[in-house]
């Protein structure tokens, strides 16, 4: 299964004044619908895989809300048997894993890039250099 096609319809940030004691952050990831698509550059159908993607900082202090979708090409075997499962509104674990990196990667770029515009603290925690030993400078 290959990902042709990443496009995102929304993308809302809301901050409120004041941050109230101690921030939380949790990340969800949503499946909206899955269906069927024709598209121009192959014979085989594709899958759209409608997504949001949400950010919230706790004590309602602030959220990031993406939605969007993301295009797969599977084989005629993986698109029968995702269409399958999605009629239980569950998604096998070979292909959510993959999709959800993938919805997470994209979005979680433009996430960090907002945040800082916004004056918010980063959900994800940015690498930071420790002063080493001066005694030792291979630490």
């Amino acid at each position: 299964m290959q990902i042709i096609g990443f496009n995102l319809g929304k993308i809302l940030i809301e901050r409120k004044e004041q941050a109230i004691g101690k921030i939380e952050i949790s990340q969800n990831i949503d499946i909206k619908d899955i269906s069927k698509e024709k598209i121009s550059i192959s014979k085989s159908e594709a899958l759209k895989v409608q997504f949001s993607f949400t950010i919230n900082y706790s004590n309602d202090f602030a959220k990031l809300d993406f939605e969007g979708h993301v295009l797969l090409l599977p084989s005629e075997t993986e698109l029968k048997n995702i269409l399958k499962s999605w009629k239980d509104k569950k998604i096998q674990e070979e292909v959510r894993v993959p999709l959800f990196n993938f919805i997470m990667s994209k979005c979680n770029v433009k996430a960090l890039t907002l945040e800082d515009e916004m004056s918010l603290p980063l959900h994800i925690p940015m690498p930071r250099l420790n002063p080493g030993n001066p005694n030792n400078p291979e630490k």
